[in-house]
């Protein structure tokens, strides 16, 4: 450990760009999910605010009423269930027309239906939901906002694959640019490694302090890199969150608050970053023991 810790100072250009290297590349990734995960947590929040109403028939009884709740409530696709009697519908649209109160003198009989109203968990599964809940009697009709059902599922498919596709390039091209400083570091030292070898130190005598040297900069560059991202978070939060017409109109509150996954990801970047550079310089001076 103590050779580990001194190859870093003796070597410090190899290592600052080593530990350059490996703070931007885990930037580039880190940056990337996190984006990712706000776009994913954006598009959940717009679809949990999808409503479905049922109508009921007027010969549907109190009784079957309570039991049809019951059935929407043990669906395990649906999230919520709101009976809406129709002297609340009524009372509710007499408030939106408070200045036609003079119409509804005239109305005897409440014309309106008994309705549900009812949130469904997965709307790629909502079409199969609905279907069971048309089988029931006394449904006279389901209004579901299919239109923008399927825009909003194939937004999110789109959104995954494409996400998938960018991250795991930039994961490729991280790990080559990490591969490709560290065996550049190594190479630096090839001289070194040869005379080792040849006075007769082990192959595991020689990696280990190269291993503690990649641990020592990836964990520095992980703790780094984290430290860069919550600031760089925490001040485009800020100088966008007063922007928040978009995010009210699409039913979502805007960004994911820092402390959510802050730690999680300071974790993924420290095990990262030790995880590459350590393995990284270990391959890199395989090919130079085998003398």
């Amino acid at each position: 450990m103590k050779q580990g810790v001194r190859n870093i100072l003796n070597n410090n250009i190899a290592s600052v760009a080593t530990f350059c290297v490996l703070t931007v590349s885990l930037l580039i990734v880190g940056f990337t999910g996190v984006f990712t995960y706000n776009i994913n947590s954006f598009v959940s929040g717009v679809e949990d605010k999808n409503e479905v109403v049922i109508f009921l028939t007027d010969d549907a009884d109190d009784i079957y009423i309570e039991e049809l709740g019951g059935k929407l409530r043990s669906d395990e696709n649906i999230s919520e269930v709101i009976f809406w009697s129709k002297e609340e519908a009524l009372e509710g649209i007499k408030e939106d027309m408070n200045d036609a109160e003079d119409i509804f003198g005239y109305i005897d009989e409440n014309p309106l239906p008994d309705a549900y109203r009812i949130k469904i968990k997965d709307i790629s599964r909502m079409s199969s939901t609905l279907y069971a809940i048309n089988s029931y009697s006394h449904i006279e009709k389901v209004k579901a906002p299919y239109d923008f059902v399927n825009i909003l599922t194939g937004l999110k498919s789109a959104i995954t694959v494409v996400s998938g596709i960018i991250f795991i390039s930039l994961m490729l091209v991280c790990f080559v640019m990490i591969s490709n400083i560290t065996r550049a570091s190594v190479e630096t030292r090839h001289r070194e490694i040869i005379i080792m070898k040849f006075v007769g130190a082990t192959d595991g005598f020689i990696k280990i302090p190269f291993f503690i040297e990649g641990l020592v900069l990836g964990v520095l560059a992980g703790v780094v890199a984290s430290a860069l991202t919550f600031v760089g978070y925490d001040r485009l939060v800020m100088l966008l969150s007063t922007e928040t017409t978009l995010f009210s109109a699409m039913g979502s509150s805007g960004f994911i608050p820092l402390d959510k996954f802050m730690w999680q990801l300071a974790a993924v970047y420290v095990a990262a970053g030790a995880l590459f550079a350590s393995l990284g310089t270990v391959a890199s001076v395989k090919k130079h023991v085998k003398v």
